[in-house]
């Protein structure tokens, strides 16, 4: 910010409140253990206000709060022989990436700490997390309330209204974002100039303008159309990583997607992922009697939607992870942070729950996805197309795991892999509004009409293992007889 920008705010800080408990304000003590215990606490307690951001200011007399300026020095301040910021930096858990401030305000030097509130857990100043009680520092622990009411403010924050990068021009917040292909793919018309293509920016929540003419990108803006996602510091780790395998473990990588479009927001390089995805995978392509017909192994809808899934439904406070694709000879596995909010055995009737609603919402509007509630649907039913294996719905610690498979006739897949074809085709026609059926299930197979016995076993089997049940014409498996889900 310039100086004309800092002044600016500080006599906002100083006219909206005086010491509070989301702004420090003092004259020259700047001992480096205070500063960090303060760092701390205004960082949480700003979370408790509803703040983005709070302050510590020097150059402020106690009491009177007039201007006397400050001998403090935070560039040339040491802890050790450390320099002071980078062991602040280093002390804080989570990292806390706070803004230092010089300036002359009436002829006097000022010093301010920017101070981002704490996000998904409570700022440790080593160790310990720290609050304000008034105009004072103390540790969280010692008041409970407080530590649940940060706690529970905490997971309500929404990742998407988090701020990725601040203090930018209009002419940085456009050469950071790909902002053509946002108002394309939101059928925006061009406007006519930068100044409403920002206005614009901001009406999506994609930017948010702050005082003196500067903005700052959202999380939201930055993971969906970020020009290099490498150039924020909190998501460069979110990029989609897609490594393709030789044979059928990680040993060996044959490639891993490093082109441009690898880097950029997941919206700007959808059409690239999936792209890059298609060219790796296994295809054959059948002589016809005039042309060549390219043959996917693996259905391109339900790629999509998976993807997608994982963008969407990741848990962007798990840090340094991001989502996957691996590509196998016969398998492919699409895994996201976070563990799923949902039971995995109910994704196909189940409305989704959102845990990061605005990227979800976005996404649906550009087409990315398909409409809340259908996108498993048509996975499923597209690998019944295919009469691959079930589609695997895993949950690997913090996180979630999707592994689609390769064509496998009925004669080698095992009785558990049967088992799992007839649970979700039972699935599938209960939310279609049908019942399966030994016939329904002997198509899902390809089995013909003569293989009634070999169907009748694969219902019997999931019926023992209490995944399918008996809906109507009598209580046991017989050739009449039709069946739905467990939980239907």
């Amino acid at each position: 910010m310039s100086p004309e920008q800092l002044s600016y705010l500080l006599h906002q800080l100083l006219s909206d409140a005086h010491e509070t408990e989301w702004l420090e304000c003092k004259r020259n003590k700047a001992d480096p253990e205070t500063i960090g215990r303060n760092l701390s606490g205004l960082a949480n307690s700003g979370v408790l206000h509803g703040r983005d951001t709070a302050y510590m200011v020097w150059g402020i007399e106690d009491g009177t709060q007039a201007i006397v300026g400050t001998s403090f020095r935070p560039w040339e301040a040491k802890k050790g022989n450390e320099e002071l910021q980078n062991w602040l930096m280093r002390s804080l858990r989570p990292q806390v990436d706070f803004r230092i401030h010089e300036w002359h305000h009436e002829g006097q030097p000022m010093v301010m700490f920017e101070i981002p509130c704490a996000d998904d857990a409570p700022v440790r100043f080593r160790g310990h997390a720290y609050v304000r009680v008034g105009s004072l520092t103390k540790r969280l622990d010692e008041y409970p309330p407080k530590e649940k009411a940060l706690w529970a403010a905490l997971t309500k924050t929404q990742f998407e209204k988090g701020i990725a990068r601040s203090d930018l021009s209009g002419g940085e917040v456009l050469s950071s974002l790909r902002f053509l292909d946002c108002l394309g793919l939101l059928e925006i018309p061009l406007p006519k100039d930068n100044q409403r293509i920002l206005e614009r920016l901001a009406q999506e929540d994609l930017i948010v303008a702050m005082p003196g003419g500067k903005f700052a990108i959202t999380n939201l803006g930055a993971i969906l159309f970020a020009e290099d996602l490498r150039q924020f510091d909190l998501l460069d780790r979110k990029a989609l990583r897609i490594i393709k395998y030789e044979g059928a473990g990680r040993t060996r990588v044959e490639r891993e997607w490093r082109d441009a479009p690898s880097s950029q927001g997941y919206a700007a390089a959808f059409s690239a992922i999936l792209a890059y995805i298609a060219s790796q995978l296994p295809h054959s392509e059948p002589i016809g009697q005039a042309f060549r017909e390219e043959i996917r192994a693996y259905p391109e809808t339900a790629l999509r939607e998976l993807v997608a899934n994982a963008l969407i439904h990741q848990d962007f406070s798990v840090s340094g992870a991001g989502p996957m694709v691996e590509i196998f000879d016969r398998r492919v596995e699409i895994t996201n942070p976070g563990a799923p909010l949902i039971d995995p055995q109910r994704f196909l009737d189940f409305p989704p729950k959102a845990r990061n609603p605005k990227l979800a919402a976005m996404m649906r509007r550009m087409q990315i996805c398909e409409e809340a509630g259908t996108g498993v649907d048509k996975v499923v039913e597209e690998i019944e197309d295919y009469r691959l294996p079930a589609a695997e719905f895993r949950v690997k610690g913090d996180n979630t795991q999707v592994v689609l498979f390769g064509p496998k006739e009925f004669s080698a897949m095992n009785k558990l892999e049967r088992i799992h074809v007839c649970y979700q085709h039972a699935c599938l026609r209960y939310v279609q509004g049908k019942q399966m059926t030994n016939m329904s299930l002997r198509a899902r197979f390809g089995l013909p009409a003569n293989r009634h016995a070999s169907a009748s076993r694969v219902i019997k089997n999931a019926v023992d293992e209490g995944l399918v049940k008996v809906f109507e014409n009598g209580s046991a498996v017989g050739r009449g007889a039709s069946y739905a889900p467990f939980w239907a």
